[in-house]
């Protein structure tokens, strides 16, 4: 259906890597005709507690070997894969939960060069986390880290929220901005609610952004109303639809 409504991707947001079978994905992205531009890791959170920044080593060592299975399982596809809520939560102090997030990634971005796939950090709102909440946030981590393999994924939604312009964020971002999540101020479909896209679109051109712009989206009033609206009010804008070419998303 997502090819048929005119989507040239799908992401999928995958609690274990090893418990999908990579095969039957890759047929049906093949007979569909779509893309993965991201894997997301949050249901490792929401389900298993895992964190990349947990005091507890052991939680934390295993948070990281499942995020080794999603990097595994991303350079198959081509994606990159996020990390949302796997991040954690600040435990003990700010500056303690940053080293320990920095000790795992870097463990992890040796593979995610290896394997060609880029591992995107989200800022999200400050009430659903409390680290990382903002574009300025996240860039202080990847530049700290150094690594071809990290960037920023932007989220409009959660951007609305936290960021004095969400258009200054982006240019801020700049190249290292690898993937954008549209979607409205009420996290509802685009233009239905009140973000200026046609504003936001034509940052990411000024910018030369040329990855996917991804609908995360509430699926209201139904899933088939929302992704119909989203690529209603998308395509216009973005005109013939581009997407990363080479190992990093």
């Amino acid at each position: 259906m997502a090819a048929e409504l005119g989507y040239d991707g799908v992401e999928l947001a995958i609690r274990d890597p090893q418990q999908i079978d990579a095969n039957a994905v890759a047929r049906a992205l093949r007979d569909a005709r779509l893309h993965i531009p991201a894997v997301g890791t949050g249901q490792a959170f929401l389900k298993d507690g895992l964190s990349l920044s947990h005091q507890d080593e052991g939680i934390r060592a295993r948070a990281i070997e499942r995020m080794e299975a999603h990097i595994h399982l991303a350079a198959r596809f081509g994606a990159a894969v996020i990390i949302g809520l796997l991040r954690g939560r600040i435990s003990g102090n700010r500056a303690a939960t940053a080293s320990r997030l920095d000790a795992s990634l870097h463990t992890l971005l040796p593979i995610a060069e290896r394997e060609k796939v880029s591992i995107l950090i989200e800022p999200i709102n400050r009430y659903e986390t409390d680290f990382l909440a903002r574009i300025e946030d996240v860039l202080a981590v990847v530049d700290r880290m150094g690594s071809p393999a990290l960037g920023v994924l932007a989220d409009t939604f959660h951007m609305n929220i936290e960021e004095t312009s969400i258009e200054q964020a982006l240019r801020l971002a700049g190249q290292r901005l690898r993937l954008v999540h549209a979607a409205d101020s009420n996290r509802l479909a685009p233009g239905w609610g009140h973000l200026d896209f046609a504003s936001i679109v034509g940052t990411l051109r000024d910018i030369g952004y040329r990855g996917f712009l991804s609908a995360e989206i509430l699926p209201r009033p139904d899933p088939l109303a929302a992704t119909r609206q989203t690529i209603a009010h998308l395509r216009p804008l973005l005109g013939k639809a581009a997407h990363p070419k080479g190992g990093y998303a």
